[in-house]
Order: structure tokens, then C-alpha cells, then sequence
């Protein structure tokens, strides 16, 4: 049961973490301002370092990881197109990275309560996302 909680959880965190970094990466040739293009630059990079960190853990594991479910990722992109092509302000790209790093707290959250078995490394890893997570929300409030 733990093994495999554990498998699951860190599934998440990969699908969690693949779609942060595809959102930031979306937006980045957007940004107006060189802070806030930082900034996401700088989350992108810690994501993309814990993703390592997520898909050696699944190795160990023999799992190949969770990819984004194509729907979700389709809405986002759509929702993104959609507001920038109506308005490319660095505003509209704080929102917009607000509103994502609120939903995959949420899925995080409720993934971290789903799956109690797993391993204390594997909760770790995913409370570390939250925080990165909640942390993007927090830095970008500054350009809502």
C-alpha cells in the first residue's frame, strides 16, 4: 500500500510539474517586464529542477510518471490564447499564473490527503510544489 501511494503521489507531482512548467513557458515571450519575466524564469527552473528529482524517484520505481490529462492541458491553453490575444499585459499574465497555481494547490492538496500511505520523501516533494506553487501566486500579486 505505501509503494503504492507513494507511485501515485508522485505521479501527480509530475503531471503537477510538467504542467507548470508548460504554462510558464507559454507565457514567458508575453512578458513586458524584465522582474516578472524573471520570476517566472526563476519558478520555471525550480519546477523543472524538482521534476528531476520527482522522475528519479519514479525510476527507482519503475514507473514511467503521469503526463498533464490532454483535457486539462487543452482548457489551459485555450483559456491563455484566449486572454492574451484579448490583452498581452503583464497583468493579464499574473492572473492568469495566479489562477494556475491555485488550481494545482488545490490538486496537490487534495492528492497529499488522498494518498496517506505514501512515503514521508514522496510527501515532502509534494508539500516542496505546493510551496513553489504558492509562492509564483504570491510574487506575481505584485503585477495584478
Amino acid at each position: 500500500m505505501i509503494e503504492n501511494d507513494t507511485v501515485k503521489l508522485l505521479r501527480e507531482c509530475d503531471a503537477g510539474v510538467r504542467m507548470g512548467v508548460s504554462s510558464i513557458d507559454e507565457v514567458l515571450h508575453s512578458v513586458h517586464g524584465d522582474a516578472l519575466r524573471g520570476t517566472l524564469t526563476e519558478c520555471r527552473d525550480a519546477h523543472d529542477k524538482l521534476g528531476c528529482e520527482i522522475r528519479a524517484l519514479l525510476d527507482e520505481c519503475h514507473d514511467d510518471g503521469k503526463s498533464p490529462s490532454p483535457m486539462a492541458q487543452s482548457m489551459a491553453h485555450l483559456k491563455t490564447s484566449l486572454r492574451l490575444a484579448s490583452d498581452d499585459s503583464d497583468k493579464t499574465i499574473a492572473d492568469l499564473m495566479t489562477d494556475g497555481c491555485n488550481t494545482g494547490v488545490k490538486s496537490l492538496s487534495r492528492y497529499l490527503n488522498q494518498y496517506k500511505a505514501a512515503s514521508e520523501q514522496s510527501k515532502d516533494i509534494a508539500k516542496r510544489l505546493i510551496g513553489l506553487e504558492e509562492r509564483l501566486a504570491a510574487d506575481v500579486r505584485a503585477y495584478l
